[in-house]
């Protein structure tokens, strides 16, 4: 398990008569974020629309050009970034890599800071939110990126990744002037969507590897239970505070319905079976719909790698090499069935300092395994005994 350097705010919104009209962030702390490699690939290889099908050779693709340009540890090492063959891509690939990187940093800090659980807490993308939320929140303007499905209700969440070449890896204690605005656009929102919880994760990426600013709301049910035993360093109590623009009454306003809370979420947006229509998406189980692109993802590969629990697993083995020699390969595999798996389990493994231990992660029928060029390859036997405890 890779970490990143975290610098930890709770900030309040000053509410007026016309809603949110200053923002004031004070830092927590700062410390070791644990991130897995695996875990990131496994939330961008998720990351695609439930209404299209998705195309196992563009989903490897991906994940082999976004670990192409990252660092990982065995260990507990920091996380790095090629940054010369960063500096040399095109803009969109560099932006490719940085959003990727944030999207993933922002779900590992939402797993340790409050307990989000990956398998069993809904997640849905503003971009393809299912149907029965498309009338909650508003088509147009500024929108967050993942909504959070949580016990304590639903909560929002912003990633912003970056490219950032300075010594001062984490800007000075105010932030910087594009954090600021972002925040305000959020605070705005969330005004309009009645005072709905969020909180924004902001990745730098630079030479001294990766850091990520992380925004918390200070009065919200969704972290209440905040855990910050992993913060080394206590942060400067020296509050940062700025006003936020008077909102345009021009602009029409669209709030959530009443109904809003009972409606669920789906978990993730992966392909459907052919014939099934986006009413019948929007009013089928989640698991439904996960299973049925799981049977085509499973049906697209050819014979099975190995077995978990018994269950076979097809998938390809892949090589990081797009920018250079490869570092890593990755497993990308589609379990044939379901087999249990205790995530909580999971996740101490990987956090588990002590031996050599394998980058996998394992989410409902999605195997993902990142693992250093150079070295065997590990047994199915000992994959299953990591994944399955």
């Amino acid at each position: 398990m890779s970490t990143v350097h975290a610098r930890v705010w709770r900030f309040t919104v000053e509410k007026g008569p016309a809603g949110a009209e200053a923002v004031q962030a004070t830092e927590v702390g700062q410390g070791p974020l644990p991130v897995s490699l695996a875990a990131l690939a496994n939330i961008n290889a998720l990351a695609c629309d439930l209404r299209r099908t998705v195309d196992q050779r563009v989903r490897n693709h991906e994940i082999g050009l976004l670990l192409s340009y990252l660092s990982g540890d065995t260990g507990t090492g920091p996380l790095g970034v090629d940054c010369g063959a960063l500096d040399s891509s095109s803009g969109h690939i560099r932006r490719f890599v940085s959003e990727c990187t944030g999207l993933g940093v922002m779900t590992a800090a939402s797993e340790t800071l409050f307990d989000w659980k990956s398998a069993t807490d809904g997640l849905a993308s503003f971009d393809v939110l299912p149907d029965k939320l498309l009338g909650a929140y508003a088509k147009t303007g500024v929108r967050p990126d993942l909504l959070y499905d949580l016990a304590a209700g639903p909560l929002a969440g912003e990633a912003r990744g970056r490219r950032r070449d300075a010594k001062q890896m984490l800007p000075a204690v105010k932030g910087t002037a594009d954090q600021r605005t972002r925040l305000e656009k959020l605070a705005a929102w969330s005004a309009d969507h009645s005072g709905h919880d969020y909180f924004m994760s902001w990745v730098w990426l630079g030479t001294g590897g990766v850091y990520v600013d992380i925004f918390l709301p200070e009065e919200s049910p969704a972290t209440a239970g905040l855990k910050t035993g992993w913060i080394e360093r206590p942060g400067s109590q020296q509050p940062w505070r700025f006003r936020v623009p008077r909102p345009d009454p021009r602009r029409r306003v669209e709030t959530q319905p009443e109904d809003y809370l009972d409606r669920p979420l789906l978990m993730r947006k992966l392909d459907v079976p052919d014939g099934m229509t986006d009413d019948e998406v929007a009013g089928g189980s989640v698991q439904e719909v996960v299973d049925a692109a799981m049977d085509r993802a499973f049906g697209r590969e050819e014979g099975p790698l190995g077995e978990l629990g018994g269950v076979p697993v097809r998938g390809t083995w892949l090589r990081a090499d797009a920018v250079g020699p490869a570092r890593y390969e990755v497993l990308v595999g589609v379990l044939g069935e379901h087999v249990p798996v205790d995530l909580r389990a999971q996740r101490r493994r990987l956090e588990t300092e002590q031996g050599h231990r394998l980058d996998l992660f394992l989410e409902g029928r999605l195997l993902t395994l990142v693992h250093p060029v150079g070295e065997p390859r590990p047994s199915w036997g000992r994959i299953a005994e990591e994944a399955l405890g």
